[in-house]
C-alpha cells in the first residue's frame, strides 16, 4: 500500500511517500526557521500563510521523489490535530482535495499519535513501551501498548519542554529555535557551573513542571547583570539543559519501574537533544531498561510519522468523510 502522509500542523511544511508502512519513498519537509527566528517563536498567521504557499510545491516534490504519480497513492493521512488551526487547515483542505479529485480513501491523524509510533519508522521496538513525548507545544508520557491503544500517564502542568528551551533562549538573545542553540552551546559549558532548581512533584505524580526554571534562570541573568553573564553563556546554557534533562529523565525511569515497563521511546523535537538522548540512556541502562532513539529527523515534525500511522489506520478499514474538521485542542 503506498500512503501519501501531509503534515501542518505547525511551522514545518511536509509530505511522505511511504510503502507498505516502513519503506520511506520520499519525506521533504519546508522549514520556517528563518521566518520566525526574528520574533522568537512561530507566529501562527505568518506560519498560514506559507504553509498555502509551500504545501502544493512540497507535495508534488514528494510524488516525484518517490517517482509515483497521485494515481497511485492507495490512501492519504494528514494531520487533523492538535496544532495550530491556520496551520492545520491548509494540509486538510489540500488532503481532502485530492481525495475527492482522485477518488482515493483519506484519514485524519492525531499528530500527538504520530510522534509515539515515529520510531516504527527505523525499528522494531516491541509494545509495549514508554514514550516520553517532549516538544514545543507538549510534554507527555504514555504507554504505547500498541498501534491505537495508549495510556495517558502524566504530561506537563505548565509549560511544554521546549517552550522552555526556546524562552530561555530568547531571554538570551541566542536566537529561534532555542532547542538547537542551547544544545549547541551547551557542549562547550560546564553543565555544573550554576545549580538551578528541578521541579520535583509530589511522590506518586509523574507530571512535569518547567515553569520554575524559566523564572530560575530569569532571576540569574537579572541578578548576575549581562556583562557577566555573557562571558559564560555556554555555562549557562549547559547548566540550564542539564536541569531541563534531569527533569526529564528522572519521571521517564520512574513511570517505567512504576508499570514494569523495561522499553523507553523518545519522540518529539526535544528528542534531538544530544545530552537528554545520553543520559536517557546512561540512566535507563543502568536500570536495565532499553531505550529507543529515532534519528533527528524523525523527532521533528515530518510527513514519514503521519504516513506510518495512515498507513495502520487504513489497513484496518478505517476512513474518513469530508465533514472531517482541523481540531487544534485534539487529545490522545
Amino acid at each position: 500500500m503506498l500512503v501519501l502522509g501531509v503534515e501542518t500542523s505547525c511551522d514545518d511544511t511536509a509530505a511522505a511517500v511511504l510503502l507498505d508502512g516502513r519503506t520511506i519513498l520520499a519525506n521533504i519537509v519546508s522549514s520556517q526557521d528563518q521566518i520566525h527566528g526574528p520574533y522568537g517563536g512561530v507566529v501562527p498567521e505568518l506560519a498560514s500563510r506559507q504553509h498555502i504557499k509551500n504545501i502544493v510545491p512540497i507535495v508534488d516534490g514528494a510524488l516525484d521523489k518517490a517517482n509515483v504519480s497521485v494515481q497511485d497513492i492507495d490512501g492519504i493521512a494528514v494531520t487533523r490535530g492538535p496544532g495550530l488551526v491556520g496551520s492545520l487547515l491548509v494540509g486538510l483542505s489540500l488532503a481532502k482535495g485530492m481525495a475527492f479529485r482522485w477518488t482515493i480513501p483519506f484519514v485524519g491523524v492525531n499528530h500527538l499519535e504520530a510522534h509515539l509510533l515515529a520510531i516504527q519508522l527505523e525499528q522494531d521496538v516491541p509494545f509495549p513501551y514508554i514514550a516520553l513525548l517532549a516538544s514545543g507545544g507538549h510534554t507527555l508520557l504514555y504507554c504505547v501498548k500498541n498501534f491505537g491503544n495508549y495510556v495517558f500517564l502524566g504530561g506537563t502542568r505548565d509549560d511544554a519542554a521546549g517552550e522552555a528551551f526556546d524562552k530561555v533562549a530568547k531571554m538570551m538573545g541566542l536566537g529561534y529555535p532555542g532547542g538547537r542553540v542551547i544544545d549547541n552551546l551547551a557542549k562547550s559549558g560546564d553543565r555544573r557551573a550554576i545549580r538551578f532548581p528541578r521541579a520535583r512533584l509530589k511522590k506518586g505524580s509523574f507530571d512535569f513542571s518547567f515553569s520554575g526554571i524559566k523564572t530560575a534562570v530569569w532571576h540569574y541573568l537579572k541578578s548576575t547583570g549581562e556583562e557577566a553573564w555573557k562571558n559564560k553563556v555556554p555555562d549557562v546554557a549547559a547548566s540550564f539543559q542539564e536541569a531541563v534533562v534531569d527533569m526529564l529523565v528522572q519521571p521517564t525511569i520512574r513511570v517505567a519501574e512504576a508499570n514494569d515497563v523495561r522499553r523507553i521511546v523518545l519522540a518529539g523535537g526535544v528528542a534531538a537533544n544530544s545530552r537528554l538522548r545520553e543520559k536517557m540512556k546512561e540512566e535507563a541502562e543502568a536500570k536495565k531498561i532499553q531505550v529507543y532513539v529515532p534519528a533527528p529527523k524523525f523527532c521533528t515534525d515530518n510527513g514519514a510519522m503521519i504516513a506510518l500511522t495512515g498507513y495502520h489506520r487504513l489497513i484496518r478499514g478505517q476512513r474518513d468523510d469530508f465533514r472531517l474538521n482541523a481540531d487544534a485542542d485534539l487529545t490522545l
